[in-house]
């Protein structure tokens, strides 16, 4: 074998259970490949269910996803002159959540959402971390939440205070598993916005005061340079 190593690598989203089929198909470029060995993996553990067309160079994995014992990595490698492989990571539907951390004051509101594109969870479920511990929110009190429709949640806090900053998690159930979406709050006091006002105010107070001493040292100086005067002249 020559050391060239060709590999793709494609996401499949499943929600539920379902049969699915695995296929690695050999472009035209590659048709001088003889005596491919092929080889279907799920992880480390080998499969020796692969099949083989007859028309074409298509070898292909069918499976029967029916829990998420299922769900993985599986890797379809073509050993000949060169090295080809293919690699099909079965996964749960991702949610999305919001990268940039979602900014409020005490005593404000704050909304999150998450959505599922495509696909419908059975269940939402909204938690915050707090160092190890997950802390669940059901909907009552401070803690608002709505499923806007199928695919999208949204939880509502009100009257925010300092000890709701933090990290939050919205979590979807699908027959196949569970995906989760992450967010961050984070909540300022009302003195925030206020610092560099007062940061400008106190430097003005500064000034106005050296200015008003300095006034009054010229003024004093000035009086005490007339009173020498007059005292000279006589």
């Amino acid at each position: 074998l020559s050391n060239i190593l060709i590999s793709v690598e494609k996401n499949i989203t499943l929600d539920r259970g379902t049969r699915i089929e695995l296929s690695c198909r050999l472009d035209d470029k590659y048709s001088h490949l003889k005596s491919l060995q092929v080889t279907w993996k799920r992880g480390n553990e080998t499969k020796n269910t692969s099949e083989k067309s007859k028309l074409v160079k298509l070898f292909f994995l069918r499976l029967r996803i029916s829990d998420n014992s299922k769900l993985g990595s599986y890797s379809c490698t073509l050993k000949g002159e060169e090295e080809i492989s293919a690699i099909f990571h079965l996964q749960v539907p991702k949610i999305e959540g919001k990268e940039k951390p979602i900014v409020s004051y005490e005593g404000d509101t704050a909304v999150m959402i998450c959505k599922s594109f495509g696909y419908t969870p059975i269940a939402w479920t909204w938690y915050m971390t707090n160092g190890s511990e997950q802390v669940r929110f059901p909907s009552v009190g401070q803690y608002v939440i709505h499923r806007i429709s199928a695919n999208v949640t949204h939880m509502k806090i009100l009257k925010l205070t300092k000890e709701d900053n933090g990290v939050y998690w919205c979590e979807a159930a699908f027959e196949l598993g569970k995906s989760k979406g992450k967010l961050k709050l984070k909540v300022l006091s009302f003195m925030v916005p206020l610092k560099p006002f007062l940061a400008i105010v106190a430097e003005v107070v500064i000034l106005v005061t050296i200015i008003f001493l300095y006034e009054m040292y010229s003024k004093k100086k000035e009086k005490t340079e007339k009173e020498f005067d007059q005292i000279e002249q006589l």
